[in-house]
């Protein structure tokens, strides 16, 4: 078997069949790295004219050396646990790296180390790839451990509800009571999503903007979107999603809701009184007070609609999620919400069109993408991981990042440098 090089045609026939196939291992993101200084190269480990490996490598010059850093973005794509194919590949792509002046290759392989369930317990008697790991430190990868918290470049930890042929239904049966119910008041409140145009990628920017200034995170400059959008959408990778609430639909469907409740209630009451039908007392008074009390709620939402209306108009867009689709999954990427109208909490209704999306176009999962490994309630990330669960589906754990050592030397000067450039720019930072 030989390593070659691949053209990016050749390399998507071959990757697009594979199951561990993500939106990383594609010619379209691969152009999107270029704007950052990555240059890409397509490689196969060839059996005769039959591809059985591959990966999508991204190389960056290092300043001042004149080496190179390696990255393969959730690669490879290969058979872990054919170790004999594993030892082929990497004693080959050693090679191909060092004549390409790299000091080392990085990879996170979309590889699950052991199965977990909804509540990040490991799965008794579940699937697991805990070979992978002794394999590939036994080819001399560098593991860089069992991390709980987001401090990889690709989380580790995800949640994700597996499609795989169920629909709408048998999804919403994994889901909370809760989520049920939220989904079902926001589709009463006339929250309704759609996608944006590439002329509305500023008011996706502001949304995310506003929502790192909430939550304590430096948001990316709009061209770093624009960017995204050129490069990812064309093809079908990249959707934007908003969520926005109708103020004036809302408003008819809750003077609609009044009339109905108005009209029971002087319907129940004139039977009643007229003796037309036998009621419990009881039951009457108590469908009474309850009709009473709604009518009082609808009169009050109609007044806060009208307030709305009058600060915001008749539309106000509430938030937002980019996803990214291909392959097998939906995921999403990230998204925020408008620091106006958090009651109404809109993540919901987006997330949800991003599962009923995956549902109606036949995916096998939907990808809320990163959590922490970290399941005490104690953890600042918690609430974000309580949120994800609440739509059902399970914990992903994947095997982790490693590092493939082409020159320990050098290996060893890029560390030193990246920790002492890190250490400043905190303190700058500071």
């Amino acid at each position: 078997m030989k390593l070659t090089s691949l053209s990016p045609k050749e390399f998507k026939n071959f990757a697009d069949s594979h199951p561990q196939i993500t939106f990383h291992q594609t010619e379209e993101w691969a152009n999107l790295k270029k704007k950052n200084g990555w240059n890409a190269h397509y490689v196969g480990l060839q059996d005769g004219k039959k591809i059985v490996a591959g990966a999508l490598l991204l190389s960056k010059e290092i300043p001042f050396i004149h080496k190179k850093m390696f990255y393969s973005p959730r690669g490879f794509l290969i058979d872990y646990e054919n170790y004999e194919l594993l030892k082929d590949f990497t004693v080959q792509l050693k090679d191909y790296v060092k004549k390409e002046k790299g000091i080392f290759v990085k990879i996170d392989p979309y590889v699950e180390y052991q199965e977990r369930d909804n509540d990040g317990k490991i799965v008794e008697d579940g699937y697991e790839h805990k070979k992978t790991v002794d394999y590939l430190k036994e080819l001399g990868y560098h593991f860089f451990g069992f991390n709980t918290m987001q401090d990889t470049l690709q989380p580790r930890w995800m949640h994700v509800i597996e499609i795989d042929g169920r629909n709408e239904e048998e999804v919403q049966k994994d889901m909370e009571s809760k989520t049920r119910q939220i989904l079902r008041k926001n589709e009463k409140s006339s929250i309704h999503t759609r996608e944006i145009t590439r002329e509305e990628l500023p008011l996706f920017k502001s949304i995310m903007e506003h929502t790192g200034e909430r939550r304590d995170f430096i948001d990316r400059p709009l061209s770093y979107y624009e960017a995204m959008w050129d490069n990812l959408y064309p093809s079908g990778i990249l959707k934007i999603l908003v969520a926005e609430i109708d103020f004036l639909e809302f408003e008819k469907n809750t003077r609609d809701e009044l009339e109905k409740t108005k009209e029971e209630l002087k319907d129940r009451i004139h039977k009643h009184d007229n003796n037309i039908l036998k009621m419990n007392e009881k039951k009457y008074e108590t469908s009474n007070k309850q009709d009473e009390e709604s009518i009082e709620r609808l009169e009050k939402q109609i007044e806060k609609i009208k307030e709305y209306q009058k600060e915001y108009g008749d539309k106000k867009t509430l938030g937002t999620i980019l996803f990214l689709i291909y392959g097998n999954e939906v995921l999403s990427l990230f998204g925020g919400t408008d620091d106006h109208l958090l009651q109404f909490q809109s993540a919901y209704t987006v997330h949800y069109a991003g599962v009923k999306y995956a549902i109606d176009h036949h995916y096998k999962r939907y990808n809320f993408y990163g959590i922490t490994g970290d399941f005490r309630r104690e953890n600042p990330l918690y609430g974000l991981y309580l949120f994800k669960k609440s739509f059902g589906g399970h914990v992903v754990e994947l095997i982790g990042e490693y590092d493939l050592v082409i020159s320990k030397f050098w290996y060893t000067v890029y560390n030193l440098a990246f920790k002492a450039y890190h250490s400043i720019k905190k303190i700058l930072h500071k």
